[in-house]
């Protein structure tokens, strides 16, 4: 005999609880038979919180018996917590999977091979171009957490704004190989600049920041991970230089 569920959760015209539908999901997967009660207007919502006392939706019952939301369902399954926000590496490891597999591929549709040289110089490239994007999506609101830790930024904000175009552009002409003598110097400084930022506001300073790497509003910590982007721009535009001049 099926198992049977009760879910009391939102669903108006213009809005999905996005919590009611992963506990009906959960639910379903886990082989109950669902009642699905939709609350489809505000005053539906407010009248069933008053009724049954509680502050949100959904909530849930297990073959009639009140169990909770939808964290104390998890729980209930066996799930453990679901993911909160908050510090996190996710969104730079997500970049760097992605763009060192832009390497590869790229390598080997352009030489026939795997070049482990030219896939780090893509690699390198992509990552720029990339999490430069991510800056320039929403410019002042990056700048915002940059100019939290960076040294020349808090002396003079306008330069946030100009290492979100040097990281993007940079990479684009780091992937041509274009403009190296001109290019590199620039990647190379503000680099540079970026590592020694980061080791005396996090190593130093003992500051708990978040990086903006990968754009404003993030939850990325600042420390090794930033570091680390920062240490391989500075290796891969001193690496472009010695090739430009051998």
């Amino acid at each position: 005999m099926k198992k049977k569920a009760t879910i009391y959760r939102m669903v108006t015209p213009k809005h999905f609880c996005p919590w009611g539908i992963k506990a009906y999901d959960l639910l379903n997967r886990a082989g109950y038979e669902i009642e699905d009660i939709h609350l489809e207007s505000t005053e539906a919502i407010q009248a069933y919180k008053e009724k049954d006392a509680v502050d949100e939706t959904p909530q849930i019952y297990i073959d009639g018996e009140y169990l909770g939301n939808y964290d104390q369902l998890r729980e209930h399954l066996g799930k453990g917590p679901d993911p909160k926000e908050g510090e996190t590496y996710q969104p730079v490891l997500a970049v760097f999977a992605v763009t060192f597999a832009m390497a590869i591929t790229v390598s080997w549709a352009s030489l026939g091979t795997f070049s482990p040289m030219r896939i780090a110089e893509l690699f390198v490239a992509f990552s720029m171009c990339v999490l430069g994007i991510l800056k320039l999506q929403n410019l002042q609101s990056y700048a915002s957490g940059f100019i939290q830790y960076d040294l020349l930024a808090r002396r003079y904000v306008p330069y946030a704004y100009v290492y979100a175009f040097i990281e993007a552009f940079g990479g684009v002409l780091m992937i041509a190989n274009m403009a190296t003598f001109f290019v590199a110097p620039i990647v190379l400084a503000a680099s540079s600049l970026g590592a020694v930022s980061i080791v005396k506001a996090v190593y130093v300073e003992k500051r708990d920041l978040n990086c903006a790497c990968v754009g404003g509003g993030s939850e990325v910590p600042l420390g090794v991970v930033s570091l680390a982007e920062n240490l391989i721009m500075i290796a891969m535009s001193t690496w472009m230089l010695v090739k430009h001049f051998l």
